[in-house]
C-alpha cells in the first residue's frame, strides 16, 4: 500500500494566540505545501529520524517514509503541525478532520514537546481554495469566508527561526492574566475584521503586532525593528509578526504585488491523501 498526504502551511490573517483561550482567528493555508508518503513494507519503519518518531507515536505500520516541503522550518508557517497532521493521515488516515485536528496534535506535544494549540492543524485541514476559515476555539467550529479581493498578502522574511520550545506558550515572563486579556482583544479584532475595509485591516494587523510584542513579549527589538519598517514602506496597509513569535515570517498586507517582493499568497485547498493497493 502507497499513502501519500499533501499538506499546505497556514497563513493566519488575525487572531494570534488565541486558540489556547476559546477565542477566534480568521485564517488560510497558503500555496506552500509538505508531502509524506508512505510505501508499506515488512523491515520496519524507514526514514528521517523525527519522521519516524512520530509515525510510531501515531501507531503507523512497516513503511519507507519520504518527506518534501516547501514550508521553511522555525518561520511560523505551521511546518510541525503540516508534518503531524501529514503523519496522522498517512498512518491512521482518519474520517472525521476534527479527529485528524486532535492526533495531530497529540502526537506534536508527545514527540516535539510543543505546547501547541489547534490554530494550524484546523485551518490545513478545513481550509477552501480561494477563502480564509474562521476558527471558533470556544465552539470548536469552523466557516468559510470570502476575502475581498483588495485584500493582497506577502510575506516577509526576518531571517530569524526558533525551536518550538522557545515560543512562549509556556513563558513564565507572560501571566495567564496577560494572555487571556491578549486573546480577548484579539478576537475582538478578528470580529472587526470581518467587516472592514483593507486600511482598516492594515490597522488591525499593526494593533495585533503591538500587543505580540508588548503584552506577550513575543517578539524582540530586531524583530520589531524590521516589522516598523515593514509598516512604514509605500503601499503597505500593515504587518504582523506571524506565528509563535521569536522570529519566522511578517505577514503584510499590501496595495498591489510590486509592493515588497516576492510572491502574493494564494489561498489554497486543504490537506488531502491519495493512496495506491
Amino acid at each position: 500500500m502507497i499513502r501519500s498526504a499533501s499538506v499546505p502551511a497556514r497563513i493566519n490573517i488575525i487572531g494570534e494566540h488565541t486558540d489556547h483561550f476559546s477565542g477566534l482567528a480568521l485564517s488560510f493555508s497558503s500555496q506552500h505545501r509538505l508531502s509524506l508518503t508512505a510505501t508499506s513494507n515488512h523491515t520496519g519503519s524507514i526514514g528521517d529520524e523525527t519522521v519516524v518518531r512520530l509515525w510510531k507515536a501515531a501507531g503507523g505500520w512497516d513503511a519507507n517514509l519520504q518527506l518534501a516541503s516547501e514550508i521553511p522550518i522555525g518561520a511560523g508557517l505551521s511546518s510541525s503541525a503540516a508534518l503531524c497532521v501529514a503523519v496522522v493521515m498517512c498512518s491512521q488516515n482518519p474520517a472525521n478532520k476534527m479527529e485528524t485536528v486532535i492526533e495531530a496534535q497529540r502526537i506534536e506535544h508527545e514527540v516535539l514537546e510543543s505546547n501547541c494549540g489547534l490554530l494550524d492543524q484546523i485551518t490545513i485541514t478545513h481550509a477552501s481554495a480561494k477563502q480564509a476559515t474562521l476558527i471558533d476555539f470556544e465552539h470548536m467550529t469552523t466557516e468559510e469566508f470570502n476575502l475581498p479581493t483588495d485584500w493582497l498578502f506577502k510575506l516577509v522574511d526576518t531571517g530569524v527561526r526558533r525551536k518550538l520550545r522557545e515560543t512562549n506558550y509556556s513563558s513564565k515572563e507572560t501571566s495567564d492574566r496577560v494572555r487571556a486579556q491578549h486573546a480577548a482583544e484579539e478576537s475582538n479584532r478578528v470580529r472587526e475584521a470581518l467587516h472592514c475595509d483593507v486600511r482598516r485591516l492594515g490597522q488591525i494587523l499593526n494593533e495585533s503586532h503591538t500587543s505580540i510584542s508588548e503584552k506577550l513579549h513575543a517578539s524582540t527589538e530586531e524583530i520589531d525593528s524590521i516589522v516598523r519598517t515593514i509598516q512604514r514602506t509605500p503601499g503597505v496597509f500593515g504587518a504582523r509578526l506571524m506565528g509563535g513569535g521569536f522570529g519566522g515570517m511578517v505577514l503584510a498586507l499590501v496595495e498591489h504585488q510590486s509592493v515588497l517582493p516576492g510572491n502574493i499568497l494564494v489561498p489554497s485547498e486543504s490537506a488531502f491523501i491519495e493512496e495506491q493497493l
